[in-house]
C-alpha cells in the first residue's frame, strides 16, 4: 500500500474520476436549484453587472438553468462532454465577468468549477454514465 502511495502510477482513477464527476454534478446541481425560486432569483438581476447585459433577467435564468442542468448531466454522466463546456463557459462567466477575475482568491469557487468541468471534457464521463447507452459504448 505504501509504495503505491508514492508510485506514479494511477491509484483507482476510473472511480475516483466517477466519484468526483457525481459529487460536482451534486453541488452543481444544488446551486442551481434556485432556477426554480423566483424569490431567489430576483436579487440577481439587480446587480450593476447583470443589469448592464442584454436581457437581465433572461441572463440570469439562463446562468442558473445551465447549472441545474449541467448538474444532473454530470450526475446521471449523460453528454458529459457538452454538459462540461456549458459548465465551464458558465462558472467562466461568473469568475471575470460577474466577479472581478480574481480566480486565485475572491473568485476561486467558480473558476475551480470550471477546471474540474474542462477535466471531463477531455477524460468524458469515465464510469457508472448514461453516455455509455446514449451513445452505445462499453464501459
Amino acid at each position: 500500500m505504501i509504495k503505491a502511495l508514492f508510485s506514479p502510477k494511477p491509484l483507482g482513477m476510473e472511480t475516483g474520476l466517477a466519484v468526483i464527476r457525481i459529487l460536482t454534478g451534486f453541488m452543481m446541481a444544488y446551486h442551481g436549484l434556485e432556477v426554480f425560486d423566483r424569490a431567489a432569483m430576483q436579487p440577481y438581476a439587480t446587480w450593476d453587472v447583470i443589469k448592464s447585459l442584454p436581457a437581465p433577467e433572461f441572463m440570469v435564468y439562463l446562468g442558473k438553468g445551465i447549472e441545474f442542468v449541467s448538474g444532473v448531466c454530470f450526475i446521471v454522466g449523460a453528454f458529459t462532454r457538452v454538459a462540461s463546456l456549458l459548465m465551464a463557459a458558465d462558472m467562466l462567466f461568473i469568475c471575470f465577468v460577474v466577479g472581478h477575475g480574481k480566480f486565485y482568491y475572491d473568485d476561486q469557487h467558480p473558476f475551480l468549477f470550471a477546471v474540474i468541468a474542462i477535466i471531463y471534457f477531455f477524460t468524458g464521463p469515465v464510469k457508472w454514465a448514461l453516455d455509455f447507452s446514449i451513445f452505445k459504448e462499453k464501459e
